[in-house]
């Protein structure tokens, strides 16, 4: 429900503000043009810029109330650990970092536009993004009566005209012309945008990392990290028990330091546009990657293959704006199931951008030494192999000899078939 063109004065929009570019533009440009009261909101999911400053910004611009709402233990609990029992990574690669905080926030602005009896809620997101629809599908989830604005889908403007219309109106922004990145953060990722990076050939410049060492910073010994894990949530990092978005920080500045975490790739926007999209995810990599060791320890093979089928719809569907689905309720039954034996350690190796699992044991582990070994004490039953080669590749063998029979290659029929070394029953 878009809101009417023409705001009154008594009307209050709630901007889901983050103080970059856009909402800070955004509060301005809205009282201009629609005359109304704007109130700006943040929810803290793990942002590591100044949240505070970034209030007193808001109010500076024009707000007339701004709040914070931290909300990152609620982030780590409910949205990130989901998505790490499912494995999310959409296309293989990105952990989702953007797309999972979106629901949670939408979820808080709701609440405070209801508390606040505000009649519209608005967004900073671009009509070539994916966090208009996860912002605006989950608003009409949640408030279908509530109006949606999208000033950066009206204004028109691009990022360079944003900053000179802030430099004319005296807007503080954190941004310029020489570095018109657009950066999204959360405890489970950093995504970055915009300037050079738009061109898919160009190299990221070293200076838009923050939270992992380049190749030629990180440390020149290796590291090694024990995730400990129950029922497919991390409980313990190096044998230390500690909380969730705990483990999620250490490992952000552990696995960061050894360059660990870096994505950068073309990724299929919702929208049906390619974008060159730029990571920093070191805790998430880590985690899934541990995670997902741990469950090949730990499931039958149907088990976990018929998972890794749910995973990739599992992703599209967070990816697309439809956390608030019943789609994905039925898909959070049968992951949460899937966990019941999700429990043990992994030791992962960290150097120089890489993640590699050396080492994993659990109490439910399905793997027998005793089964796989070349070595003595093995336990395999050797002569069962022909029989069960035998019965596995029959369909294909007389599938093979019908074929062949009927290219005029051989005898065809039952002739063919009693050929072999068995006989068909009629």
């Amino acid at each position: 429900m878009e809101v009417s063109a023409q705001g009154k004065q008594n009307e209050k929009i709630l901007l889901a503000y983050s103080g970059g570019l856009d909402t800070s533009v955004a509060i301005h440009w809205l009282k201009e043009k629609y005359g109304c009261e704007v109130i700006a909101v943040t929810v803290d999911v793990g942002q590591s810029d100044d949240l505070k400053d970034a209030m007193r910004r808001a109010k500076t611009i024009g707000a007339s109330r701004a709040w914070m709402i931290d909300a990152k233990k609620e982030f780590a609990d409910n949205f990130v650990l989901p998505a790490l029992k499912a494995n999310a990574l959409y296309e293989g690669n990105y952990p989702l970092s953007t797309a999972i905080a979106r629901p949670l926030m939408v979820e808080k602005l709701v609440e405070m536009a209801k508390r606040l009896d505000c009649t519209t809620i608005a967004h900073g997101c671009t009509a070539k993004g994916n966090d208009q629809v996860r912002f605006e599908v989950s608003i009409m989830a949640l408030a279908p009566d509530m109006g949606i604005l999208a000033p950066v889908r009206e204004w028109k403007m691009t990022r360079e005209d944003e900053i000179n219309y802030a430099k004319e109106h005296d807007i503080p922004i954190p941004v310029s012309v020489e570095k018109p990145y657009s950066i999204d953060e959360s405890i489970w990722g950093r995504a970055i945008e915009c300037g050079v990076l738009e061109d898919p050939w160009t190299e990221p410049p070293e200076d838009i990392f923050e939270w992992t060492n380049g190749t030629d910073t990180s440390p020149q010994e290796h590291e090694y990290v024990e995730i400990g894990f129950f029922q497919g949530k991390p409980i313990s990092l190096n044998g230390v028990q500690m909380g969730f978005l705990d483990i999620i920080a250490k490992l952000n500045d552990i696995a960061g330091n050894h360059g660990v975490g870096r994505i950068d790739h073309i990724e299929n926007r919702l929208v049906g546009i390619k974008s060159r999209e730029v990571y920093e995810a070191p805790a998430a990599i880590v985690l899934i990657k541990a995670h997902q060791d741990l469950e090949s320890l730990v499931m039958a093979k149907d088990l976990l293959h018929y998972k890794k089928v749910i995973e990739q719809h599992y992703s599209d569907l967070i990816y697309n704006g439809l956390w608030f689905s019943p789609l994905k309720d039925a898909m959070d039954a049968f992951v949460e199931k899937s966990q019941e034996m999700v429990t043990g350690t992994i030791k992962l190796k960290l150097f120089k951008g890489s993640a590699v699992v050396v080492g994993r044991e659990s109490p439910y582990s399905l793997y027998s030494t005793a089964l796989s070994t070349y070595a003595k004490g093995d336990e395999f039953d050797h002569s069962s192999a022909k029989g069960f080669i035998y019965v596995w590749g029959l369909p294909l063998k007389v599938g093979s000899m019908v074929k062949a029979g009927a290219n005029g290659n051989g005898t065809t029929g039952e002739a063919a078939v009693s050929e072999g070394s068995y006989t068909v029953c009629k």
